[in-house]
């Protein structure tokens, strides 16, 4: 038996802390540093471990990385307030449905223009689109922790972003699947849509279901148990959205956990789960981003588009999530604030640009600026979330000093009148 799995995971695990703790010196929150302590590990640095299916080690990081997503997602389900979630439904489908529109037009129209794309060309114009799909995709496990270490994940703005990633991902799947069809014969849009919507009842029937076992679940409150029960109902929806519904394994952990967050043992779920996901699975998660992290090899004119993509990624997410949350009635700060939470591109965009490959609709040499693409708004993402939220914090300060100054002055007001 290998045991380099044991080294590799200590490496991992001391390396992602020590970088945590750097970053948050400098004010930014705690994931940046594990995604930079994956980067230095992997190929684009000291290349002192990789991630790759055939190699045993690399493959059982990959699957540790994944359980790492799930209970993340699984615990922010957990923590979501679901009145706050009814109550920002409409304005978080108007976002999910902008945020999929403005990217797939404005990276289907960059690339056109940039390779000058002949119109014509039938072929030549689903490349266009399929680009344009790649820069939909959202993938919000970073924005999630982000959120979470500045105590903002519920709210407003945390639901919307939240619910509007779940929504993004079900309309993900079928633009993936029209877009797909166009080129592929042999998929069925329709078969993917009825999917979809047997999904849906799926999970409305399973939220039912789930409601009327409390009195079996207020049993168990305070047992391990009811802990072991709640992962392995996490685990099971994962698989069963990706295996039969081919919905993503952390939008069903998602859907798991907010059927138990009205449930009464969700408080001891949650410190029980989040302990073990915060210490171990979450670390070898963002780590294996920056592992998986590698560039080189690209022509000029690939570096300049793959720049130019990676620009129109951010751009696109801020200002078609930021329009559909403005409709909705958030304003100034909350929806530059929306806007930022979707930047984050994640490993979905990989995976829409390797079907992309597979179908011929990507060509080789256009998979590095989709790395980028993936790398720059990964670390991004954090980062702007971190500026746009202390923002909001120094001034909410700064009101309660003036409050504070303002009552101080109708003090002294008082006492002089007494006088």
């Amino acid at each position: 038996m290998n045991y380099e799995f044991l080294l590799w995971l200590a490496i991992i695990l001391a390396s992602t802390k020590i970088m945590g703790l750097i970053i948050r010196k400098l004010g930014l929150p705690e994931v940046v540093g594990f995604l930079i302590a994956g980067i230095i590990l992997g190929p684009s640095v000291l290349n002192l471990m990789s991630i790759s299916e055939t190699d045993p080690t690399g493959l059982f990081l990959e699957n540790t990385a994944e359980i790492g997503v799930i209970l993340l997602m699984f615990c922010a389900g957990l923590e979501t307030d679901m009145e706050q979630m009814k109550e920002n439904l409409k304005a978080s489908i108007v976002t999910a449905v902008a945020g999929v529109l403005v990217p797939l037009i404005m990276g289907a129209v960059a690339f056109g223009l940039y390779f000058k794309t002949d119109v014509s060309n039938y072929e030549e114009v689903l490349k266009c689109v399929f680009v344009g799909v790649v820069l939909t995709a959202t993938s919000v496990s970073i924005t999630v922790q982000t959120l979470k270490e500045m105590g903002h994940l519920n709210g407003a703005v945390g639901t919307t972003i939240m619910g509007a990633a779940v929504i993004d991902d079900i309309l993900g799947i079928i633009v993936l699947a029209i877009v797909s069809g166009l080129k592929d014969t042999s998929v069925s849009v329709g078969n993917i849509i009825l999917k979809l919507v047997l999904y849906a009842g799926f999970i409305m029937a399973l939220f039912f279901i789930t409601k009327k076992a409390e009195p079996f679940f207020a049993m168990d409150r305070g047992k391990r148990r009811s802990g072991l029960f709640a992962l392995a109902f996490c685990m099971l929806l994962a698989y069963v959205s990706e295996k039969f519904f081919g919905v993503a394994d952390i939008t069903g952990a998602y859907f798991a956990g907010l059927m138990l967050s009205l449930s009464t043992v969700r408080n001891y779920v949650e410190n029980k789960i989040e302990s073990v996901s915060t210490m171990f699975f979450s670390s070898v998660f963002f780590a294996s981003i920056g592992i998986k992290v590698t560039l080189g090899g690209m022509s000029a004119d690939i570096w300049v588009f793959a720049i130019i993509l990676t620009i129109i990624a951010i751009i696109s997410k801020i200002i078609g999530c930021g329009l559909g949350s403005a409709v909705c009635g958030f304003r100034g700060k909350e929806v530059i604030q929306i806007g930022v939470g979707m930047v984050s591109r994640g490993e979905v965009a990989l995976i829409v640009a390797e079907k992309g490959r597979q179908l011929a609709l990507i060509d080789d040499d256009m998979f590095a600026p989709v790395v980028l693409v993936v790398i720059v708004t990964t670390l991004l993402t954090p980062i702007l979330l971190n500026i746009v939220f202390t923002k909001e914090l120094k001034s909410l300060k700064e009101m309660r000093l003036e409050m504070k100054n303002h009552g101080q002055e109708v003090k002294e007001r008082i006492k002089e009148r007494n006088r």
